[in-house]
């Protein structure tokens, strides 16, 4: 797969460029990535706002999906786990480094990137936003950046280690499937038996104990009632001491 990264002056949102690129019949090949430093529109999950900092990595890649594929959302494991990848080598510590479902990777128990995930026809769009540099203040949620710890923050080398990581990533993904792929994620994820708080897409708020995952990559969390419930969609929070 081939690996090219242009890097622009500024943009609204690296996801929607590709998104309106891919609507207009533009033909982009697997492991191309538009990488912004300025987004003036980034945005996050369920319709978040993304914001961005000088330094900060910025930037969106497509994937082609094809007939045998494992399923489109367990992309977001993939992109989490290339993440973690290549920030891994810059921390003294890699135990500093957990994922968090369903696409968070924190940084000493703060929140580090953020993952968008978006369909357009045959292709994935993948949305991520690394803290490098700097910490955009988040309400209700501790930020940190790898500047913050004194580890390297060098932008393009960053994204030059993200886009191969990624490709490795998604190699393993076709050749092993979902299986593997939700293994590796839960071995680099928190403990079973930490203490969540699940703000579901329903509205509804639960708080129980991570159990794993299920088969399906949906999130099992063990209930204080002594139930289990399974979770496809929500906002999750580690719950302090």
């Amino acid at each position: 797969m081939s690996q090219r990264l242009d890097i622009i002056a500024e943009t609204g949102s690296t996801n929607s460029d590709l998104l309106a690129r891919l609507g207009k019949g533009e033909a982009l090949e697997e492991g191309y990535w538009l990488i912004a430093n300025r987004q003036t529109a980034g945005r996050g999950r369920q319709g978040r706002s993304w914001l961005d900092a000088p330094g900060n990595f910025m930037g969106s890649t497509l994937v082609r999906l094809r007939e045998g594929d494992p399923p489109v959302p367990s992309l977001s494991f993939v992109a989490a786990l290339a993440v973690y990848a290549a920030a891994s080598g810059r921390v003294a510590r890699p135990g500093s480094l957990v994922l968090k479902w369903p696409n968070d990777v924190l940084l000493s128990g703060a929140k580090f990137c953020g993952i968008l995930l978006e369909r357009q026809g045959p292709f994935a769009v993948i949305g991520i936003g690394v803290n490098l540099a700097a910490a955009p203040r988040i309400a209700g949620r501790e930020t940190l950046a790898l500047a913050a710890i004194g580890a390297p923050t060098d932008r393009n080398l960053f994204a030059a280690d993200l886009a191969h990581s990624m490709a490795d990533e998604l190699a393993r993904w076709r050749e092993y499937g979902a299986g593997p792929l939700l293994a590796r994620w839960e071995a680099a994820a928190h403990r079973p038996g930490t203490r969540l708080s699940v703000h579901c897409a329903t509205g509804e708020k639960v708080s129980g104990t991570y159990m794993g995952l299920a088969t399906d990559g949906a999130l099992r969390l063990a209930l204080d009632d002594g139930t289990t419930q399974v979770i496809h969609a929500g906002d999750v929070m580690l719950e302090r001491d």
